[in-house]
């Protein structure tokens, strides 16, 4: 339905936890190195559960490698605290990417000044910023929730 990129990720039992929502909704999840663990790593594929083996996984070793694989008209949006414009303003689409950055540092700055028109935020109060897990879920159910018309 959608696919998950993340740049980087750092934290093994957040991913695992993103590769169950891939599942759930039919995603690809696509990571993105260096990775900051092992994918043999047994907090991840606990994380995943026994599903770890069922996700669509694939790994690319730099996101301009990823993009090169892709349609040209794909379409990518770039999720960071560093935007005004919130992520329910867009009208998803089946196939769209949605790229997430570490958990630390967010989306390397090269990459987010080079899509400054793709960016979005999820809108928050009194932290900045939120599980990487969560972000993603948020993001994902509202473009799943558009495109199967499922209030």
């Amino acid at each position: 339905m959608f696919n998950i990129v993340l740049v980087e990720p750092e934290i093994p039992p957040n991913t695992g936890n993103i590769g169950r929502l891939c599942l759930a909704t039919r995603s690809t999840l696509h990571l993105v190195g260096p990775l900051g663990f092992s994918t043999d790593d047994r907090t991840l594929k606990r994380a995943g559960l026994d599903y770890w083996a069922e996700v669509d996984v694939r790994y690319w070793n730099s996101f301009g490698e990823l993009q090169a694989a892709q349609d040209p008209l794909a379409r990518y949006f770039f999720l960071t605290t560093k935007s005004s414009r919130p992520y329910h303003a867009v009208q998803f689409q089946r196939g769209d990417f949605l790229v997430y950055g570490r958990e630390t540092k967010g989306l390397p700055e090269t990459l987010l000044r080079a899509n400054a028109d793709q960016l979005l935020t999820i809108p928050m109060h009194g932290t900045r910023s939120l599980n990487l897990a969560t972000a993603v879920a948020i993001v994902l159910f509202e473009g799943v929730r558009q495109v199967t018309g499922t209030d």
